[in-house]
């Protein structure tokens, strides 16, 4: 079967199309907001997560009615294979979800963007976060093993050795 191809270019080595891809291209804001319809049904906490994150998801901004129903519709799959996984029903949500710009990937070919939302907040990382692999990597490297160090036993009668 094949596959779909490489990745387009990004825009900036398209110089002479910039402005006409530009202008192809959703951009949506990650703005945590809840979207769509509830999920009825007797569905469990994996489908239901599955579903609430579908509608946190920031392509969600893009759906319309029948993204929805598509989604909706793809619930009772999820159920039956977080209760028995199956390499038919995992391919079949994985192409329904591309369809919907799941992934990185499924996302650039349908020409959308996810922008970071306005008012988020950065959190720095401390500094030192790393000294201990940074000491680590300093330390010298010798070839040959580290000795192991035997566990010293008190003189008894029942010593292995």
């Amino acid at each position: 079967m094949p596959g779909r191809g490489p990745l387009p270019s990004p825009v900036t080595q398209r110089e002479r199309t910039t402005r006409a891809r530009q202008a192809g291209t959703a951009v949506v804001v990650h703005d945590g907001e809840v979207r769509g319809p509830e999920l009825d049904g007797n569905f469990g906490p994996f489908t239901r997560d599955w579903y609430d994150t579908w509608r946190r998801a920031p392509q969600g901004q893009l759906f319309t009615s029948t993204d929805w129903l598509r989604v909706r519709m793809l619930a009772p799959l999820v159920e039956a294979y977080s209760r028995r996984p199956s390499a038919a029903a995992f391919s079949e949500i994985r192409l329904n979800e591309e369809r919907l710009g799941a992934t990185y990937v499924d996302r650039i070919r349908a020409r959308i963007r996810v922008d970071a939302a306005t008012d988020a907040v950065v959190t720095a990382l401390p500094a030192d976060r790393f000294a201990e692999l940074r000491a680590r990597a300093s330390r010298s490297v010798s070839s040959r093993p580290p000795e192991a160090e035997l566990p010293v036993y008190e003189q008894d009668d029942d010593a292995p050795f």
